[in-house]
């Protein structure tokens, strides 16, 4: 006979299984009627399809693009600027917030100005940027990591100082320093906010990129959209905002898969499930 603590857990979880399965009909479906309605709307003439464009319109100028390479050279220039710009944002802002936690003094005069700096428009400052290092693969780099680097040092720096202080208490009894705790408390229980905050730094990288290259690029999706509006080619520029959408999805969709092989987190998923079985057999 089943235990009912072992009852009551396969029923949570074929519960959270129709639920997840549920979930993902929903997002599909939403997408595909969105999509039918498009297209139908401007098959029969209730949306302008010259500005509104259609999902087969846009099918077909991809298509055509792939066919004859045009796009490829701007797809990887926008990806290579942003996993650049992304990879620096991560070193930075990774050592500026130990630098931070080791040296409060400097933490709290630079606060202000971090939190100024991260309030800034990006938009505003590309021109600046441009004018400042000229308009080449560099400048958009440093777009890209404009956006997000500053965000990050402060989301990193703050999640250090949240670390468990009984933890680091017991260091400083076993006759620990600051390397110590930051060793072994600060940095291996920061892991999942790192890993939280690459998730949302590839995104605003990729803005910051596209920003750039709206203003000094030659080539790119962001190059891309501002030629298509000048020409007047509206299908173009909703075919680079969609592969755009694809792009962060998939820069996305491989942080998670990351984040949920994280050891610490599947660790802290265990202890929960552990602690969640006694809870049920107490209840029972």
């Amino acid at each position: 006979m089943m235990p009912e603590s072992s009852y009551y857990q396969q029923q949570y979880i074929c519960r959270q299984k129709r639920e997840k399965k549920f979930i993902s009909f929903l997002r599909i479906f939403i997408l595909l009627l969105f999509l039918i309605l498009w297209e139908i709307s401007a098959r029969a003439g209730l949306i302008d399809s010259f500005i509104f464009s259609s999902p087969c319109m846009i099918w077909h100028s991809f298509y055509s693009m792939c066919k004859d390479g045009s796009i490829f050279p701007h797809l990887t220039v926008t990806i290579t600027e942003t996993l650049i710009s992304f990879l620096f944002v991560v070193l930075l802002g990774a050592g500026m917030a130990v630098l931070l936690w080791i040296c409060p003094r400097i933490a709290k005069i630079t606060e202000p100005y971090l939190v100024v700096l991260n309030s800034l428009p990006k938009s505003a400052l590309a021109p600046l940027l441009i004018v400042w290092l000229g308009a080449n693969e560099r400048t958009i780099i440093v777009c890209g990591m404009s956006v997000a680097v500053f965000g990050s040092i402060l989301n990193l720096y703050t999640g250090f100082c949240e670390a468990d202080p009984e933890k680091l208490k017991l260091i400083e009894t076993l006759g620990g320093g600051k390397k110590e705790k930051l060793t072994k408390i600060i940095l291996p229980s920061s892991v999942p906010l790192l890993l939280s905050v690459m998730k949302v730094n590839i995104g605003l990288c990729l803005v910051g990129v596209i920003i750039g290259e709206f203003i000094g690029a030659r080539k790119g999706l962001g190059y891309l959209i501002i030629y298509s509006s000048q020409t007047f080619k509206l299908t173009w520029v909703l075919m680079s905002i969609v592969v755009l959408c694809l792009i962060a999805m998939g820069l996305y969709g491989v942080l998670s898969f990351i984040e949920k092989s994280n050891p610490l987190r599947l660790a802290d998923a265990r202890q929960l499930s552990r602690k969640g079985e006694l809870s049920v057999s107490v209840f029972a």
